[in-house]
């Protein structure tokens, strides 16, 4: 009888077949500063049996498995069942020495179209980036399926596939357009499995397969795809990024202010659509309820002026009509983001039409209770409550003359300026 013997044996980084996929897979658990297990790092080098006789587990007895299991028959690349794409925490972008230290964590929204992050991850696919949880590409970004990702989406951060779901809004499958993300993260071992991709688009009318664009080893690849992936496939979720706006760019040709005289009342043209995509994306949604559209409404100008008063601004520079300024932090999204309540942590400026004769609302006894509590309710007999009286609009006006307004600027009837000084 032959005698076994064993013999280590490093498994390739390139080969598909399900032997070297295995021993991978087994090699691939995160260092434990990452939040890997000890124990998984006694396996780097694994132990293979084989006998006197010539009995070797090898890549080339092996091909006809991998073929079965993970080769894609449209692009003939052999792809692992299961991908090996251990991850590095979420972090900041670590420059390579040449432009000085690294970058302090970057949290602001950005904002991007679907053609640039496709733009961006065929860089990397054309670079043929090499997989690696602790190196950085000269960009800035990790590179893993993570980092790719968070390059692709142009975020200020390296996330990993525990944090990507935050900046994205889940959607369903059939909704996929370029852009979007397949995301697996597995909870109970992270290290096993979680992966994720951009969706480049179907590649047939049967919605089976898509063009994947990702990080994997041996580098960053553009890859016909059955949806959502080659294992796991049903734990992989669809995502879109929070940011994205429509528009051939969100940082080329389209940064050019298109001038004042595109918005504000009677305007009507396709920059006030993508002023009013730029607003939702800095939290602005709350003030649409039909989403932008190109005809200007005061939608557009509340929601104009809330983002102008969250960068400090007063008077006539939050007005709720963009310049150039307000264009240019809506398209970078460097500015600071629309509260999700108004200015103080109030409810937001509900808008003037509440505030007329016969109108009824929780918003005008509410404004009618601050008026008694910073001390203007003088005129209410009874109340206030949630009908517009006259004794409403004279409280209002002690308010408003109270912080040397005359005219129009005092008639009564609070606008913007007058409900943040009334609630700061």
């Amino acid at each position: 009888m032959t005698v076994p013997v064993f013999e280590e044996y490093e498994p390739a980084a390139d080969c598909g077949c399900p032997g070297c996929a295995q021993r991978r897979r087994t090699a691939a658990a995160l260092p434990v500063r990452y939040g890997g297990h000890p124990a998984a790092h006694g396996a780097r080098r694994a132990l293979v049996l084989v006998t006197a006789a010539g009995v070797v587990l090898s890549c080339g007895a092996g091909q006809a498995a991998a073929t079965a299991a993970g080769r894609d028959t449209r692009g003939g690349t052999v792809t692992d069942p299961q991908p090996v794409t251990p991850q590095g925490q979420v972090g900041p972008l670590i420059s390579d020495g040449a432009s000085g230290p690294p970058s302090a964590p970057d949290t602001a929204a950005r904002t991007t179209t679907r053609t640039e992050i496709i733009n961006r991850a065929k860089k990397w696919v054309s670079a043929k980036v090499p997989y690696d949880m602790a190196a950085y590409w000269s960009d800035g970004y990790r590179q893993d399926c993570s980092g790719f990702v968070s390059m692709a989406w142009n975020l200020g951060s390296n996330e990993w596939t525990g944090s990507l779901a935050g900046f994205g809004t889940k959607i369903a499958r059939a909704d996929l357009q370029p852009g979007d993300i397949l995301l697996f993260h597995n909870l109970a071992d992270p290290a096993v499995g979680s992966h994720v991709t951009v969706f480049g688009g179907w590649t047939d009318h049967t919605h089976s397969h898509y063009l994947a664009y990702e990080q994997t080893r041996p580098n960053a690849r553009a890859a016909t795809t059955p949806m959502a992936y080659w294992s796991n496939s049903s734990k992989y979720v669809a995502y879109r990024y929070k940011g994205i706006v429509s528009g051939a760019s969100g940082s080329g040709s389209a940064t050019t202010f298109p001038g004042a005289a595109k918005f504000g009342p009677g305007t009507d043209n396709a920059h006030v659509t993508r002023l009013g995509q730029l607003l939702i994306a800095q939290g602005g949604k709350r003030f649409y309820t039909r989403g932008a559209g190109p005809r200007w409404s005061d939608a557009d100008r509340r929601a104009t002026q809330a983002f102008q008063l969250a960068q400090g601004w007063k008077g006539k520079e939050a007005d709720g009509i963009p310049g150039p300024d307000t264009w240019s932090l809506l398209l970078k999204g460097t500015g600071h983001r629309i509260p999700a309540a108004g200015p103080s942590g109030t409810v937001a400026y509900p808008g003037r039409s509440f505030f007329q004769p016969g109108q009824s609302s929780s918003h005008v006894q509410r404004l009618g209770t601050q008026l008694v509590k910073k001390g203007y309710g003088t005129h209410y007999v009874t109340g206030p409550g949630p009908r517009w009286t006259e004794a409403d609009r004279r409280n209002v006006q002690a308010f408003q003359r109270a912080q040397g307004w005359s005219g129009s600027a005092a008639d009564g009837y609070p606008g913007p300026e007058t409900w943040r000084r009334l609630f700061a």
